[in-house]
């Protein structure tokens, strides 16, 4: 567990690696319909294949809502949080597609921590790795504003 006074001590280092996440037709299908996006890439293979693809590949909104959940097996606990509240992205590139069925995982760095107002600033970097791809699917610089 980290606490406030800790915490700038692990900027630029490694905080983990998330487990994998399959990224299944299905969950691609549910967030479509939950997000009523529904381009043809994501749903019916044969366009996919038309467009260049070997099938069907996630939203790239999908692949970047998933950094919630994978956060949670990897971030610390800062000793006396009362809550971590997604503060926004400075920045994130979508590399490389996830094709449907394929697993995922994340890779987080603590970049910097700043104490700001009643609570801290963290910066992080984030990479979605694709189970057996060489190109990451992506990459994002993610805040997380912590109150005590």
């Amino acid at each position: 567990m980290l606490t406030r006074e800790t915490l700038p001590q692990a900027v630029g280092k490694p905080l983990g690696t998330s487990t994998w996440v399959e990224i299944s037709q299905a969950r691609i299908d549910a967030f479509a319909d939950l997000t009523e996006d529904w381009q043809p890439i994501h749903l019916d293979p044969v366009a996919a294949q038309s467009a260049g693809f070997s099938g069907t590949v996630a939203h790239g909104f999908l692949t970047l809502s998933m950094l919630s959940a994978m956060s949670y097996d990897v971030l610390p606990k800062i000793e006396g949080e009362s809550a971590s509240i997604n503060y926004g992205f400075d920045r994130v590139r979508f590399i490389a597609p996830v094709p449907a069925g394929a697993r995922i995982r994340t890779q987080f760095e603590l970049v910097d921590a700043a104490p700001r107002g009643e609570g801290w600033m963290l910066r992080l970097a984030a990479t979605v790795e694709i189970d057996g791809a060489e190109k990451p699917a992506l990459t994002a610089d993610w805040l997380a504003y912590y109150l005590f």
